[in-house]
């Protein structure tokens, strides 16, 4: 297991041994065989396009570009316009099932909200990608598994900490660590090799089937952003929605239905995302740390996850007793920190998610929804096992009774 000190960003890279890589610098012939494989997190997005730009200049020729399919929407057709043009090779694994059930499961059941301004989400999908991509190179024997997050972007240490805790014995990490390389020179230099869709890029954008997340670019500034509206997929409100009611059913913490038709759960999100969204519902906005403390905007939309963790909280309430309510929602903020700085396969993370789910085990039964535009109501909450009063004079009653002092 790779050790992490005072340097949040692990290992020098610069010692003998396998470490991090932090700058194109990093990446030289007298360090690795440019002829032995090397593995990258590819997103068909500028900066893991101009990696493999920068990899190919620079001589290496066994270059594997990683895709994992997460439920985005991204057309395998436009991933290899650009492998291809690089003469790379292109791996594309569906990950939507297993993102789904043990990771966006896990985070719905620990209301995983940062400081109760926008549901995680690349804090999810960050290990699983690592995780995907450290099975592929260590089945290539690679030399290394490299990605393009920043200093300015907290999947730097999301995917640094993955690898390290599951205690992957190659190279990793990525070269704009410590050689940031600005938005217009990475699209000029694409635009040279024929790869022109580049310049169009005004946004970084990140997408999951759980969420649509925006950053950088035209929304740097926190006090001055507006999201170009052409980014929206999910929730742009269409016209002439009418008002609809929609039942959200969970089994022991699951959720399994949606009006009563059970749906594995990738479907079920898909499904949310797409009849919640049309209300305008699941945009969110807020500021999230760095490493150093200072704060950068992120932009998202997450239709499904507006209305599975409010669903869930309900249901939770009605089943749980009101002080285990209160210490899960502190053991809630650790699983939300352990995840966020990266230690997802660390033993907090782990020990918080085991309490999570023995909270979850009570979490049965339905609430069903008025989604009217840009909002949503509840009209019903049925719990399998409820701790809720139907009828507050009859509880009355009961109580009086059950307490012998008086008589009726």
């Amino acid at each position: 297991m790779t050790p992490f000190g005072s340097n949040p960003f692990g290992d020098d890279s610069r010692s003998g041994r396998p470490g991090l890589i932090r700058s194109f610098a990093d990446l030289t012939s007298e360090r690795f065989d440019r002829g032995r494989p090397v593995v990258t997190l590819f997103s068909g997005g500028l900066d893991s396009s101009y990696l493999l730009h920068r990899l190919a200049k620079a001589g290496f020729t066994d270059i594997h570009a990683v895709s994992v399919d997460l439920g985005a929407g991204e057309d395998p057709d436009d991933l290899r316009l650009v492998t291809d043009r690089l003469s790379v090779r292109l791996h594309v694994v569906d990950g939507r099932e297993l993102f789904a059930d043990e990771y966006v499961r896990p985070a719905i059941a620990a209301q995983a909200v940062y400081l109760d301004t926008h549901p995680v989400s690349s804090s999810l999908s960050r290990p699983l990608i690592a995780k995907l991509a450290m099975d592929i190179a260590v089945g290539l024997g690679a030399w290394g598994v490299l990605h393009t997050a920043n200093r300015s972007q907290n999947t730097l240490r999301r995917l640094n900490g993955a690898l390290g805790l599951l205690g992957y014995q190659g190279h990793y990490g990525s070269p704009y660590d410590l050689d940031p390389v600005d938005r217009d020179q990475k699209a000029r230099e694409l635009e040279e090799i024929g790869l022109f869709h580049m310049s169009k890029r005004v946004a970084s954008i990140d997408a999951n089937l759980w969420c649509r997340e925006f950053e950088s670019g035209v929304l740097d500034d926190p006090e001055e952003h507006t999201v170009p509206e052409h980014l929206y997929r999910w929730s742009v409100r269409e016209d002439g929605v009418p008002d609809e009611t929609l039942e959200i059913g969970f089994a022991e913490g699951v959720p399994v239905s949606v009006d009563g038709t059970r749906l594995p759960m990738h479907l079920l999100v898909g499904t949310l995302n797409r009849r919640a969204g049309a209300h305008g519902i699941g945009r969110y906005s807020g500021l999230e740390h760095l490493p150093g403390g200072q704060k950068v905007l992120e932009l998202r939309e997450m239709p499904a996850a507006a209305l599975l963790l409010k669903t869930y909280r309900h249901l939770e309430t009605a089943t749980l007793d009101a002080e285990t309510i209160r210490e899960k929602m502190h053991i809630e903020q650790i699983w939300v920190r352990e995840a966020l700085e990266g230690r997802w396969f660390g033993e907090l993370r782990q020990a918080s998610q085991s309490f999570v789910d023995s909270c979850a085990a009570r979490v049965t039964g339905t609430v069903r929804w008025r989604l009217r535009p840009g909002s949503a109501e509840t009209q019903s909450i049925v719990a399998a096992s409820p701790r809720y009063v139907r009828s507050r004079e009859d509880w009355e009653r009961e109580s009086i009774r059950a307490d012998g002092s008086y008589g009726l």
